[in-house]
This record gives C-alpha cells, sequence and structure tokens, in this order.
C-alpha cells in the first residue's frame, strides 16, 4: 500500500503544470468569448433537437389521425 501512495505521489508531482501570469491573463480574456460561442452553439443544438421531436411527434400525434378531414390528406 505504501508503494502505491508512492507511485502516486510521485506521477501526481510531475503532472503539475505552472502557467505564467501571461498565460493565465490571456485564458481568462478568452474566456467570455468561449462561454458566449458554446451557449449559443447549445442553443442551437436545442432548437434543432426541438424542432426534429415535434415534427416527429405531430406525425404521431393520435389526434391527427382523429380529426383528420378528406382535404388533409
Amino acid at each position: 500500500m505504501m508503494m502505491t501512495i508512492l507511485v502516486l505521489m510521485t506521477t501526481m508531482v510531475k503532472s503539475e503544470e505552472t502557467y505564467t501570469p501571461k498565460e493565465f491573463a490571456t485564458s481568462v480574456i478568452e474566456l467570455p468569448g468561449k462561454v458566449v460561442s458554446h451557449v449559443t452553439a447549445e442553443i442551437q443544438e436545442t432548437k434543432d433537437f426541438q424542432a426534429k421531436s415535434w415534427a416527429e411527434a405531430k406525425k404521431k400525434w393520435p389526434w391527427n389521425k382523429i380529426f383528420k378531414g378528406e382535404n388533409n390528406e
């Protein structure tokens, strides 16, 4: 068990990365643009999914078949 802990501790120390203040500032400045583009993409995906779901539901909805007239076929 001690060997496992030792191995995990050494791998954790090796995997730590350091960031310069300039890299940090750049990532903070880019963050709002990334969030906006992500939210925009999610909204569009949701709209597409809902449109597809509603189109399928309209075809399968039983009231469409019950109340369908001769001219609606």
